[in-house]
């Protein structure tokens, strides 16, 4: 019986640091229309329903497809996508959307990054009317999981330099080859999207960025998940390898003529890594106060302290400009004013605020800050994602600085 009897010293009590608080220091988002606030609630749902379970997913390295599909049974992938059959959100919309659901897991607003604003944003941009008969519902459902395959293994932030080759038969089919990295949904068993060069000697579109809807299970198709990553567990990125992948003549996107094109879907979406950001420092900047409050030392809880309450309040200044950034970004997008490079802005700003906001929640929880059930170490750990993917703060900052200089600096 001994052994069930409290020692001194021993915590028994856990501390709960998971509950949203909605934090709204400026009241940001307090002009929400039905619709939008209908969209965040949706969001919320889902939220609520993986909370217990995904941070064992999360330290298994583990991909519950479910939850993707989920996430389109609740009509969550449309991206603001302006598309007849898809359900049209308000940039804003959008944006509250990708921020819940980055707040709740960065793998999972990872999966609604790739499956919504890359896949089936480019089908629905750039695809036939046959393709987009064929796969944009079941994409916009979660029914077929989409991929995004752009970024190669020595072709990252140079991007526009890929190799993966594309050569056209006589009979008008393609015959691709070459190999992709970091490729979300890229081994789930649906549909990629390849960017790959033509090659066509004496034809216009020879040596040009062109975009093919590719079945993984197409023979020499192989995607391999990438191991022994430290972030963004719970979604498998993929190393793909097409070796002599043969297409029909129209698995090519009519409407992707360039790389430019690619460039197209990749503005749209930084604009949502920006959100991203914010909703992973609310997650570490709730989780920090809700523990100050929670959690007692020297006789007394944590928030009774001067250098804690400092602390809270930087971290809530650096997140409302986070807010301020990603509202204006949207207002912006409405109103079809919204530039590249205000985009990148955003990005830049947000992630490099995020990991300010992140390190500061680690610190304020001790110990505790490295256990899973915190939450805030596996933020931590996925911010570093969204701070590279879709433009590293470097080739932000260049794009920035060209736009406001004149002069490219790009090497």
């Amino acid at each position: 019986m001994s052994e069930f009897l409290p020692v001194p010293g021993q915590q028994t009590e856990s501390y709960d640091v998971s509950r949203a608080l909605d934090t709204d220091y400026y009241a940001v988002f307090s002009d929400l229309s039905p619709a939008e606030r209908e969209a965040w609630q949706r969001a919320r749902t889902f939220v609520d329903e993986i909370l217990p379970d995904i941070d064992g997913y999360w330290d298994r390295g583990e991909y519950n497809l479910g939850f993707a599909r989920r996430m389109g049974e609740l009509d969550l992938f449309t991206d603001g996508i302006d598309h007849a059959g898809l359900t049209h959100l308000s940039p804003l919309a959008a944006g509250l959307i990708n921020m819940e659901v980055s707040r709740g897991d960065g793998s999972m607003g990872t999966i609604l990054a790739v499956q919504g604003g890359l896949a089936l944003r480019t089908l629905a941009l750039f695809g036939s009317d046959a393709q987009k008969s064929a796969h944009l519902q079941p994409l916009a459902r979660g029914e077929v999981l989409g991929s995004f395959a752009l970024t190669e293994p020595d072709h990252g932030s140079d991007s526009v330099s890929l190799e993966t080759r594309a050569r056209r038969e006589p009979d008008g089919s393609y015959v691709i080859d070459g190999a992709k990295k970091w490729i979300g949904n890229g081994a789930s068993g649906g549909i990629t999207f390849v960017w790959a060069r033509v090659a066509a000697p004496g034809d216009d579109d020879d040596g040009a960025v062109r975009c093919f809807l590719v079945p993984q299970d197409a023979a020499g198709y192989r995607g391999e998940p990438i191991l022994a990553k430290a972030s963004l567990r719970a979604i498998h990125q993929a190393h793909i390898t097409l070796s002599g992948v043969r297409v029909p003549a129209d698995a090519l996107l009519p409407g992707a003529r360039s790389f430019k094109d690619a460039s197209t879907v990749l503005y749209s979406t930084r604009s949502g890594v920006a959100w991203s950001a914010l909703g992973h420092a609310t997650a570490c900047y709730e989780a920090a106060l809700q523990y100050a409050q929670q959690r007692e030392q020297f006789g007394k809880p944590l928030a009774r302290f001067q250098m804690v309450q400092e602390r809270l309040a930087q971290m809530l200044e650096e997140l409302t400009a986070m807010q301020l950034y990603c509202r204006h970004l949207a207002d912006l997008e409405a109103s079809g004013g919204l530039r590249p490079t205000q985009a990148s802005l955003a990005k830049y700003h947000n992630t490099r605020a995020a990991r300010r906001i992140a390190a500061t929640a680690r610190d304020l929880l001790g110990g505790n800050g490295i256990l899973l059930q915190y939450r805030v170490i596996q933020h931590m750990a996925d911010i570093e994602a969204i701070h590279t993917y879709e433009g590293t703060e470097s080739v932000q900052a260049l794009l920035i600085g060209r736009d406001i200089t004149g002069m490219s600096a790009f090497a």
